[in-house]
């Protein structure tokens, strides 16, 4: 977690203000635990870490030029999917809790983009997520990935940490 930040936030640009910033290559997102994510004992509700994973992921691919909506504007309208993703839990995350989700891309291949997440508080580890993401059409059918997603993405791809 000592890698250089090379990218902030800027707040007056919407469209990446509150996206976090990137420490090298790995993308950190700061999440707040409002009551609303928690359940009655006042610890986050399991499948919201799902939801950080993915915000982490989306401002990931906003601070590196990759935009949802423009892959969808073209002739051939592109989404992202997860084709796969695993989750482990460590410790419980509670109300008024800072976590930061660190997201990093390991590989791109054809449709596939695989990454890896962690979420912390502080110094401790909560949670990580391995993911594979894909590109595909608005039927379902697997694309490769477009050029200008590659172009933009291949400096932010790391080797696994194994």
């Amino acid at each position: 977690m000592s890698e250089k930040v090379t990218h902030t936030h800027d707040a007056s640009d919407p469209l990446v203000a509150f996206s976090g910033w990137f420490e090298g290559t790995t993308h950190v997102l700061p999440v707040r635990i409002y009551y609303e994510d928690t359940d009655t004992s006042g610890i986050v509700y399991h499948a919201n870490y799902l939801r950080y994973c993915e915000r982490g992921r989306s401002d990931f691919l906003r601070m590196a030029g990759v935009r949802h909506l423009v892959m969808m504007e073209g002739e051939h309208k592109l989404v992202w999917t997860l084709r796969r993703i695993t989750l482990e839990y460590m410790r419980p995350a509670r109300v008024d809790d800072l976590l930061h989700v660190r997201t990093r891309y390991t590989e791109m291949a054809g449709a596939r983009l695989t990454g890896e997440q962690e979420i912390y508080r502080g110094k401790d580890l909560l949670c990580t997520a391995r993911i594979e993401a894909a590109v595909i059409t608005m039927d379902g059918r697997p694309r490769r990935i477009p050029k200008d997603i590659v172009e933009k993405m291949t400096p932010y791809l790391k080797a696994s940490a194994g």
